[in-house]
């Protein structure tokens, strides 16, 4: 089981255990961890499971490629560990990332 910790958009903490396999923002769905809205269902049109990866730990996902680069860019919210959940694959190698939920989600 691969731990995740989100911290959502009121500063509570919510650690979850998740098989490797499918994304970050399913993982979050299916544990009912708030701010995820998810409209798109993990095709990265929408922008709306925006997380920001903790700065030291910004190495343990692979780095956004097309098409969440250009979502990232396309977004108004900035910062430089944005990340779209549903473009972060759960494996082993993130194995205790924690991750805070954007408090917005358009």
């Amino acid at each position: 089981m691969v731990k995740v910790t989100f911290i959502e958009p009121g500063g509570a903490r919510r650690e979850v255990e998740v098989a490797p396999g499918g994304s970050l923002m399913e993982a979050a769905v299916l544990n009912g961890v708030n701010g995820i809205i998810a409209e798109c269902g993990g095709n990265c049109a929408c922008g709306t499971c925006r997380v920001f990866v903790e700065p030291d730990q910004a190495a343990l996902p692979p780095a956004p490629v097309e098409p969440e680069e250009s979502m990232l860019e396309f977004l108004d919210e900035t910062a430089e560990k944005l990340r779209l959940s549903c473009q972060i694959e759960i494996s082993d190698k993130i194995d205790g990332l924690v991750v805070s939920v954007s408090p917005v989600q358009r």
